[in-house]
């Protein structure tokens, strides 16, 4: 919370204290001032009857005197008995309250605030327009990179820089088109080339066959030790159901990096599963029918503040058990839910795998914040199960109401 906002609270406070406390300041006898003008009122109306009766000659005159003084003596009394009352009233009376109302009143409001109010708002509305403001900046950067790389398409720098900017951006065709003129104007250069090959697999729903596994393999044949290599090559040799080679990549790099480093942890597990698919026999086709599961994605409504609009969606299906690398993989936004998908076997990240191979599936949407295909911490998630039993059409509804943690 800003200076600003306490100092608008003072002002509220200071505002309602001038309200209740003058009042509290005055020194003026309190009486009954309605009695007073009423007893007075009497007593003209008593006289002005008796001077009637005078006049009729219903009184005489010592009877009207003696009445009349009897009168007086009466409105004395009145008056009288009123003056203890009034004089009782002293100055300052009563004023103890006024510090405790001072007190009170700014106690009381920020205890309420606090309780039923909700004082991160102004915090979170700030950082929320800070990054809107933030994404609008790199936006408008991206935007004149671009239009300045059109007039200088020489400015090697600047197109690795821009292809960086839409791999944050999570814009990956654009991405790869980048690299695509990087790589063509630098022909052979490693790092280029995992640049390129990565976007290329990024706009491809992850998929590696094809273009950027050539570019993978052409840079480990340049640079064998590199970790991004490495990486890559070992998902383009899992992909081709080539398993042996893609342990072998991902055991050298696991070599490589400090025990405790998060990668090494994640590589064991690829590694693992890479195999226990090798294990099964990848050299079997499935004679079965093929497989076709519909997916109904959404997200619930608790978890909707920790995604954004652009973040990565994926909703893909793995055996219920055994080895769990996706079976089928359809990658989206968090825009585009909720989502309605068809995973099937032209999706399959190996194609010698099918969905028909295995009678219960797990069907699973992530919500990814990194774009990275592996689960990580902060990651959005929701899963169901499905059970073929030899049926070649499945329909399951998935809500994401989890978060890893």
């Amino acid at each position: 919370m800003t200076i600003e906002f306490w100092l608008a609270i003072a002002g509220l406070v200071a505002v309602a204290l001038a309200i209740l406390l003058p009042p509290l300041f005055k020194t003026a006898p309190l009486h009954d001032a309605d009695g007073e003008t009423r007893n007075k009122a009497i007593a003209r109306q008593q006289l002005a009857e008796l001077k009637q009766q005078l006049q009729d000659g219903v009184l005489t005159q010592s009877q009207f005197d003696a009445q009349y003084q009897e009168l007086q003596l009466a409105l004395l009394d009145e008056i009288q008995q009123d003056a203890p009352a009034q004089a009782a009233l002293r100055p300052g009376t009563g004023r103890w309250v006024i510090p405790l109302l001072g007190l009170a009143v700014p106690v009381l409001s920020l205890f309420l605030y606090l309780t039923l109010g909700e004082p991160q708002a102004l915090a979170k509305a700030e950082l929320a327009q800070n990054q809107a403001k933030a994404a609008d900046n790199v936006q408008n950067l991206v935007a004149a990179l671009a239009q300045r790389l059109q007039q200088q398409p020489d400015d090697l720098e600047g197109w690795m820089m821009l292809g960086r900017a839409y791999l944050y951006m999570q814009q990956y065709d654009s991405a790869a088109q980048a690299f695509a003129e990087l790589n063509r104007r630098k022909p052979n250069d490693p790092a280029v080339m995992l640049h390129y090959a990565d976007a290329l697999s990024m706009a491809r729903n992850g998929q590696m066959r094809g273009e950027p596994a050539a570019l993978v393999y052409q840079a480990l044949k340049l640079v064998p030790e590199d970790h991004t290599a490495l990486w890559l090559g070992g998902m383009a040799k899992a992909e081709e159901g080539d398993f042996a080679q893609a342990i072998a990549y991902w055991q050298k790099l696991s070599a490589m990096l400090p025990e405790q480093d998060e990668t090494r942890q994640q590589l064991q597990k690829m590694i693992a599963m890479a195999e226990a698919e090798s294990q099964q026999g990848t050299s079997s086709t499935s004679a079965a029918a093929p497989v076709e599961i519909k997916v109904d994605a959404a997200l619930a409504d608790e978890l909707k503040t920790k995604a954004k609009p652009d973040d990565t969606l994926f909703v893909y299906a793995q055996a219920l058990t055994g080895p769990k690398m996706p079976l089928a993989i359809v990658k989206q936004q968090v825009k585009d839910l909720p989502l309605q998908a068809v995973l099937n076997d032209s999706m399959a990240m190996q194609p010698q795998t099918h969905l028909a191979d295995f009678k219960q599936l797990r069907i699973v949407a992530r919500i990814s914040k990194s774009g990275n295909a592996m689960p990580q911490p902060g990651d959005l998630l929701g899963s169901a199960e499905v059970n073929l039993d030899g049926s070649q059409t499945a329909a399951v509804s998935v809500t994401i109401d989890q978060e890893l943690k």
